[in-house]
Formats: structure tokens, C-alpha cells, sequence
């Protein structure tokens, strides 16, 4: 069974642990009124009370919300080009791939929002628990859940918008000011580091998508590698706060004496299917075709007649896609069969198989997307067209503009599969969204060793992500190839489409005084001014809201 006690908790009492609150719970009695001491008594009853506390992070997550494309769009890994009125919407999706936002942009206080009502929610539970006499069962755990969840929420808020409001309580949310980014790290560190005793370590079904004491271990690793970013200064100029490099090295070991490994074939961890089983998933956003919508990864990256090849029931988006220049990072050697009418492709580097690219088809695509697939055919019915234009469906990566109402224009950009399209979905796929998983924490690992020049086993960690990715040792690294530049490249390759680019190009800009962030991209990306847009503005509508707020540096 794949889905959590989070998950019924989410979809059969998401918000029964109000005092006053009406609400049937499956298979049991309905309340008419439920005293908060009455109710916080069984298990389920204490997964749903905290289960609000979780229910923003599909809003989060979701790629077609505000905080993904900020965190994705704005760095070099996803663009979203403009195709005739396609995806024009406001030029939002310009403005994040150009460095053009400014305070006032539609998609800076929905991300906002989203952040802070994930906040408000945790808060007004924990001040809901804590007045509650007597004490429910395992109080610690669901203060120090409520606590971590929430930390989450703001480690968002600060990688996003720097310098946040600090809410810990219901009642100064209004008048709230800025609170320096630095302070809102130490705020972070703090609440994983005093709650790590008090959080599970059983990773079963029943712990499934909510927080555990791994989850605060990964999110701690990636603090720290960060660390000189969180807590150093960004305005026009960024001066670097202190390195963390032991830190982050000791609760990478702290997660890897787990219970985790790294799955046999990559595309599992994202695969419909995922779940309690997979070995290497440490946390994730759990998500339902049915029940729990938000996961249309696929949908907006799929080209319209994409639909019949995948099997899905609804027409994908021709959206999301990745340039030449970040494709580039990819192995896309391959070996050919030929199998009757088809030439067949499988790619030598799997994980270069998550994009599609060149001719397409309509006969159903075969799940894992590295083997055997069809590049050429002898059977011209097969042959993928664009409805539209009749023009073959070829997808091509070399972009010439960012606004292209051109035939050619709808077929730019390479499509990533990664999260594999879940047939017979209408928009709305099952897998769940992975934000940690024990391969991202073998590369801070290896980065880590590197930077603090204390390597013991980085060549080890990168050579057992690339045996899996390449099926043998053919091409492992040598301590020679063990640079940062390759690290970096080496994270492209097993990370892309996982909300982290954004974070490692401002780090490796920071630290390598290399301008991977800010500088010029194809298309149509002039060089940013200076180093303010490494931090998002402060919504004007929250400036606005509440006269407490100040604007972030450069922004003004």
C-alpha cells in the first residue's frame, strides 16, 4: 500500500483539531463538537490534528504553483519560453528566466503566501497542543514534527526572500518585521538541532511523508553547504558568511548509518509507484491522481501530442522544457538496435534518458525512459506530428529567442520525463515529489570533502551514483576528476528537475567568483547588473499589508 497515515489523515480529517469544528472521520463516529482534549487521544486523531501543518507542501512543491518556478525557472535548468500567446502570461515566466522581477511581480506574494500560510498553520497547531490539559500521548513528537515541518517552510522563505518576518506564535503575524537572513538560519538550525531527539526514526509506511529525524539530518547537510550563502550578505555586492563544511559532514554520515540505499535503477524514486518501499527517498511530498493534486510536472512539459504516446487522458501543456546549454551537461552517448521497423536507443548514462529529444512517436513510450527507445522508424504511421502546424514533432534544444511564434517555435526546447507520465492521468499524476533523497546527500558529501579539503570518501559516493546511472564502473572518476566544477556538472546530471539548481549556482558563484547565476544565458539572458537578484524582493502587497516590512537590498 503506498500512501501514509498522512495521507488519510490529510483526506479524512484535515480539520478536525479545531475545538468547535464539524467533521466525519472514516470508518468512525461524527463529532459534533470535539473538546481539543477529547480529540487528540488515538493515533489517527493525532495524525489528523497534525496533518494541516503538512497540507501546504503540495502547494509548495507543485510546479505549476509559485515557489518551484522560483526556485527552478530563475536558474539555467528550466525555462518556460513563450510559443505565439502560449505561455505568455504577463511575462512572468520572462521576467524568472531574464532576471527582470521586480516587487510587484503576480507570482512573488502567491509563493509568499503559500510559504507563510505553511507557517501560520504549523504555528496555530503548536499553540492549539500546547495549551492542551493534559498533555496528549507523545507530545514531543508532534511539537517536535510541528517544529521541523515548519522549519522547512522557512527554510523556503529565507533561500527565496532573505531577510523574512520571524513568526513563532498567532498573535504578532501582522505587525511582524524583517528579521536578517542569518538569524532566520540560525532560527533553522536551532529548531532541527533541539527537536532531533524527539523525532522518529522509523522509516515504514506509517511515517511515510512526514517528517523524521533523517529528514532532519538532509535538510541540516543542505544548510550547510549553504551556510556561506544563508549567512553571509547579498545586495549589489555578497559578502560570504562562515563555511560549514564539518557540520555538513557529519549529518551527511549521521543519514547515510540509516536505513537508506540508493535504488537499483534511478527512475524508481519517481516512478507512479513510488512509496514506502523505495529504499532511497528520505522525504517526500506525497500526491494522488485522485485525492491529492498538484504533481502536473509532466503535464507542463509534454507537447500537446505528447498525449497519445504517454496514454494520458487530457492534453499536456507544451510548457517547461531545458536548453542546449543545460542538456549539455548530460552523457547522451547511447547504443542502437534495430528491431523490425524501429531503430531503438538506449542511453549508456541513464540519467540522460529523462529528456526527451529529436523525432517522436506515437507508439505508447516504455517505461524505464534510458532503454530501448524508438529514434527512428521505417513505418511512417508512427511518425509524431504537430497538429497545429503538421511539421514532424521534433524536439530540438537550440533555442534562438525566448519568444518564438514561429511553427518551429512550439517545438523548442527538450521535454523532461523524469517524474514518468502516469497513463490514464488527466493532468493530476501520482508520483510522489521527492525534496530529499540519499543520492543528493552522497553529492553534498562529496562537495563538502572537496571544499574542506578533508577527502576521505567523495570519490567512492560520486563512483556509486554513476555505476548505477552507467550499469558498471566503466566510468567511474579517478581522484583526478574530483573537482568542484565536476561535482557541480555531476549534480546537473543526477539532480535536474529537483528545486536545487537555483541553490547550487548562487553557492558556486558565491564561493568560485564564477558567475553561473548572473551571468548571460541563451536565450536572450543579459548579464544581471550586480548581485541583488540572488534574493527575490519582499512583495510590495506584503509591504503594503503590513508598514513593518522593509524592502530587500537593490529593490528599492
Amino acid at each position: 500500500m503506498k500512501r501514509s497515515i498522512f495521507y488519510k489523515a490529510l483526506m479524512g480529517l484535515l480539520l478536525c483539531f479545531m475545538a468547535t469544528t464539524s467533521c466525519t472521520k472514516l470508518n468512525q463516529k461524527v463529532y459534533s463538537v470535539v473538546p481539543n482534549t477529547d480529540f487528540w487521544q488515538t493515533p489517527a486523531q493525532i495524525a489528523a490534528g497534525i496533518a494541516p501543518a503538512y497540507q501546504q507542501l503540495p502547494q509548495v512543491f507543485g510546479i505549476l504553483n509559485n515557489v518551484m518556478p522560483m526556485l527552478e525557472v530563475s536558474s539555467d535548468e528550466i525555462i518556460v519560453p513563450t510559443r505565439g500567446n502560449d505561455w505568455l502570461d504577463a511575462g512572468h515566466w520572462d521576467a524568472l528566466w531574464k532576471h527582470t522581477w521586480a516587487p510587484t511581480g503576480n507570482f512573488l506574494d502567491p509563493a509568499w503566501l503559500d510559504i507563510f500560510n505553511g507557517i501560520g498553520k504549523c504555528n496555530l497547531i503548536l499553540q492549539t497542543v500546547k495549551s492542551l490539559n493534559p498533555q496528549p500521548t507523545g507530545v514531543a513528537n508532534i511539537i517536535a514534527q510541528l517544529k521541523t515541518v515548519r522549519a522547512l517552510y522557512y527554510f523556503y522563505a529565507m533561500d527565496l526572500f532573505g531577510n523574512v518576518p520571524l513568526i513563532t506564535d498567532t498573535s504578532a503575524a501582522g505587525a511582524a518585521t524583517n528579521t536578517p537572513r542569518a538569524t532566520i538560519f540560525n532560527f533553522i538550525e536551532s529548531e532541527l538541532k533541539s527537536n532531533l531527539s524527539s523525532l522518529s526514526t522509523t522509516v515504514d509506511g506509517t511515517t511515510y511523508g512526514n517528517v523524521t529525524r533523517y529528514f532532519a539530518f538532509s535538510l541540516l547537510a543542505r544548510m550547510y553547504l549553504n551556510a556561506p550563502v544563508y549567512t553571509g550578505t547579498i545586495g549589489a555586492t555578497v559578502t560570504p558568511g562562515a563555511t560549514r563544511w564539518a557540520d555538513c559532514i557529519a549529518y551527511c554520515d549521521s543519514l547515510m548509518t540509516g536505513p537508506y540505499s540508493l535504488q537499483p535503477d534511478y527512475y524508481d524514486n519517481f516512478a507512479p509507484t513510488n512509496g514506502p518501499s523505495d529504499k532511497e527517498n528520505i522525504f517526500v511530498v506525497p500526491y494522488d491522481k485522485t485525492n491529492i493534486n498538484g504533481n502536473s510536472w509532466e503535464m507542463t512539459t509534454l507537447h500537446y501530442q505528447s498525449q497519445p504516446t504517454f496514454g494520458l487522458t487530457s492534453t499536456p501543456y507544451n510548457g517547461f522544457c531545458s536548453t542546449s546549454g543545460f542538456y549539455s551537461n548530460f552523457d547522451t552517448s547511447s547504443t542502437y538496435t534495430v528491431s523490425g521497423a524501429y531503430t531503438l536507443r538506449t542511453f549508456n548514462d541513464a540519467r540522460a534518458g529523462q529528456y526527451l529529444i529529436g523525432q517522436q512517436f506515437t507508439k505508447t513510450f516504455n517505461y524505464p525512459p534510458y532503454q530501448n527507445v524508438i529514434v527512428a522508424s521505417t513505418d511512417p504511421s508512427i511518425i509524431a506530428k504537430d497538429a497545429q502546424t503538421g511539421l514532424n514533432l521534433i524536439f530540438n534544444p537550440v533555442f534562438t529567442s525566448f519568444s518564438n511564434s514561429t511553427p518551429q517555435g512550439r517545438l523548442v526546447g527538450v521535454r523532461n520525463i523524469k517524474y514518468f507520465p502516469e497513463a490514464g492521468t488527466a493532468g493530476n499524476q501520482s508520483n510522489d515529489g521527492v525534496v530529499f533523497r540519499l543520492g543528493e546527500i552522497y553529492l553534498i558529501k562529496a562537495e563538502a570533502e572537496i571544499r574542506a579539503g578533508t577527502i576521505t570518501d567523495a570519490l567512492s559516493l560520486i563512483n556509486a551514483l554513476r555505476e548505477r546511472a552507467y550499469g558498471n564502473a566503466a566510468h567511474n572518476w579517478l581522484s583526478a576528476n574530483l573537482t568542484v566544477a565536476n561535482i557541480l556538472a555531476e549534480r546537473a546530471r543526477e539532480m535536474a528537475w529537483e528545486g536545487v539548481r537555483r541553490e547550487d549556482l548562487i553557492r558556486y558563484e558565491i564561493l568560485d567568483n564564477i558567475p553561473y547565476f548572473t551571468s548571460a544565458r541563451t536565450p536572450d539572458k543579459a548579464a544581471d547588473p550586480d548581485k541583488h537578484f540572488m534574493v527575490y524582493p519582499i512583495p510590495q502587497l506584503e509591504i503594503i499589508a503590513n508598514g513593518n516590512l522593509h524592502q530587500n537590498a537593490g529593490y528599492n
